[in-house]
């Protein structure tokens, strides 16, 4: 029997474009949550839908919004027009949260923050996340992803020693501030059983790109230690953990215990290098690492990746160098079912990122694909303000949907 969806009930005003807010808010929708995407029919909505690259057929829709936006119902609003406003407030009325991932000088504007909606709903939770933040000297300024790697040291700590500086290849300050934001959210939401109030919840992606500096920047303000690029995709301070060739491609061994080094040495049949002064003990193996990576090297490049990981796997952690391709198609995505199939009207089978979130089964998750732009329009006001066909066509003349 199937278990309840976990967030069944929930009622989310999702006004979001691009990465962290629409992918945070997929989430909830995946679980089960009521995520209404308000989107301003004036724009053409979330600029998301025009992300190359572009498949045949389709209008204001893109996989990269598709990727974003599964569960959503969509509803084309207009928030800077008095009627807008109106709507937007009775909808307010009868949900649980307003959320938002615009710049940070456009909640206020929009009145979306809890000050401009407490009187309409106490319990409504109003969550935010910025570029920088709702109230400071950036607030007005647009922050997307790559800029906060940039801004944060993430990129000047990515890369080879004597290359430029690299980003991420995943847009992953977007995704953890998203997540950053939902537990703000949740927060709030619990805060609300216990005081019948809701509040603010925000967070930016600043903040959570400057949170995640986390050990490093303890490092840095504690003990002096500046981290710096590293060969090979090396850790900073523990040897060995970075990549080796093989003789076929590259291999990740991570010896973050004395055990795994003697393992690691032990199954590429070099047992007599912990037996070495120079790499008895991590503080050692950090001193003579030119030396050590060396020795390693020799051995690793001789053998396959393949036969490598059969001698040290389950002994300690390592991983192939998957590129794309090779890691969708890892047998181990399919046992655990990290891909799924939603059905698109125009692109057919859509093949999408799973949900990562296991509640129970998860073949009782919904997978309906992200919304035409103001497809939900007539139904959401319909079956929750009543609005019939008349004032509905309207409202669409006067460009307010």
């Amino acid at each position: 029997m199937n278990e309840p969806l976990p967030l069944r009930g929930l009622r989310v005003l999702a006004i979001s474009s691009f990465g962290a807010g629409p992918w945070a808010t997929m989430l909830l929708a995946d679980l089960g949550a009521e995520v209404i995407k308000i989107e301003d029919p004036g724009t053409g909505g979330d600029t998301a839908r025009g992300v190359p690259p572009h498949s045949p057929g389709l209008e204001n829709d893109s996989v990269y919004f598709q990727s974003m936006n599964r569960n959503k119902r969509s509803l084309t609003l207009n928030l800077r027009s008095d009627e807008g406003q109106t709507i937007f407030r009775r909808l307010v009325r009868i949900s649980d949260v307003v959320y938002n991932n615009l710049r940070g000088d456009q909640p206020a504007k929009l009145g979306l923050r809890y000050r401009d909606l407490r009187e309409v709903n106490p319990k409504i939770v109003c969550a935010s996340c910025s570029g920088y933040g709702l109230e400071n000297s950036k607030a007005a300024e647009p922050g997307y992803d790559f800029i906060m790697q940039a801004l944060t040291g993430y990129m000047a700590l990515t890369g080879e020693p004597e290359g430029p500086p690299s980003r991420c290849g995943v847009s992953v300050i977007d995704f953890s501030a998203g997540l950053v934001s939902l537990v703000g959210m949740f927060a709030a939401l619990r805060r609300r059983e216990e005081t019948g109030r809701g509040g603010d919840a925000d967070t930016s992606l600043f903040e959570g790109a400057f949170s995640m500096l986390n050990y490093l920047a303890a490092w840095r303000l504690n003990l002096g230690f500046e981290p710096v690029r590293r060969a090979y995709s090396a850790h900073q301070t523990v040897v060995p953990v970075q990549i080796f060739p093989t003789r076929d491609g590259w291999i990740y061994v991570m010896c973050m215990k004395d055990k795994f080094f003697d393992e690691l040495c032990t199954r590429i049949e070099r047992a007599e290098l912990p037996e070495d002064p120079r790499f008895a003990d991590m503080g050692a193996r950090f001193e003579h690492q030119g030396a050590l990576v060396e020795e390693l090297s020799k051995t690793l490049r001789h053998r396959d990746t393949a036969e490598w990981l059969e001698r040290l796997r389950g002994a300690l952690p390592c991983a192939p160098v998957y590129d794309l391709e090779q890691a969708l198609s890892d047998p181990f995505v399919a046992e655990t079912d990290l891909l799924w199939d939603v059905e698109h009207p125009i692109l057919g089978t859509l093949r999408e990122i799973a949900c990562p979130i296991r509640m129970g089964d998860t073949e009782s998750l919904p997978r309906r694909p992200a919304p035409a732009l103001g497809g939900d329009t007539d139904a959401v006001l319909g079956e929750l303000l009543d609005l019939e066909g008349d004032a509905i066509a309207a409202l669409r003349d006067k460009g307010v949907v």
